[in-house]
């Protein structure tokens, strides 16, 4: 698990990134990105590690910008540990990436594909997701509270045990999947699609449960339990 050190400028509360050195991984309690003395290069160390590396346990990269340039992937990387909040993800199109323990708490993924992926106890709370894909995923007992998502997809997948509170689903698609015992309380939804998915085995409260009776893809909303 990333270690919880906090940037060295004076009244800065954001936590430090990971230092690497000679492709080694070190948490050395040196700066958050914003008071980096040089932010570009500690992106750039950090960005070419994850590239030569297909496991990554304890990287701490908050606040880092990642965008496909032609050769940068995620497909079949494994993170474990790992601290990318406040990150931005743009253009990915990756398959079977897997992740335990991993926050990408109040994260933007813009047009991004996460196919085929595994990732549990995984936090995405507070995230943005525009034109997002993790179809045929396994995302067991992870949590997305407040997440908003626009135009994304959880098709085919495994919500086993997650949670969804206070999240906002615009025309977004949970379609054939697992929500046995995954939480959509208080939720805001537009265009919302729970068809084939097992809704009565999902927990919604009852303000909830009242939005969905009108939604005809959904065989019995009513028998959410709250």
């Amino acid at each position: 698990m990333y270690l919880s050190n906090f940037c060295k400028h004076p009244g800065c509360t954001k936590l430090a990134l990971s230092t690497v050195q000679d492709g080694e991984l070190f948490e050395s309690g040196s700066y958050c990105l914003e008071h980096s003395p040089d932010p570009q290069k500690a992106s750039a160390e950090i960005l070419r590690y994850i590239q030569e590396h297909d496991k990554i346990v304890g990287l701490n990269a908050c606040g880092i910008e990642f965008s496909t340039d032609g050769n940068f992937d995620l497909s079949n990387k494994r993170f474990y540990g790992c601290n990318f909040m406040h990150c931005i993800f743009r253009g990915f199109n990756s398959r079977k990436v897997r992740s335990r323990m991993t926050t990408f708490d109040f994260s933007i993924f813009s047009d991004c594909n996460l196919l085929e992926s595994n990732m549990q106890f995984t936090s995405f709370a507070g995230c943005k997701f525009v034109h997002m894909l993790f179809t045929g995923s396994e995302m067991i007992q992870n949590n997305f509270e407040g997440l908003e998502s626009f135009q994304s997809s959880f098709d085919d997948s495994d919500l086993y045990n997650s949670r969804f509170i206070r999240a906002h689903l615009v025309d977004t698609s949970v379609r054939n999947c697992n929500i046995k015992n995954t939480i959509f309380r208080e939720i805001e939804q537009t265009n919302l699609s729970f068809k084939q998915s097992n809704t009565n085995e999902a927990i919604f409260d009852e303000r909830g449960s009242a939005l969905f009776t009108g939604l005809k893809e959904l065989d019995n909303p009513v028998g959410a339990r709250t």
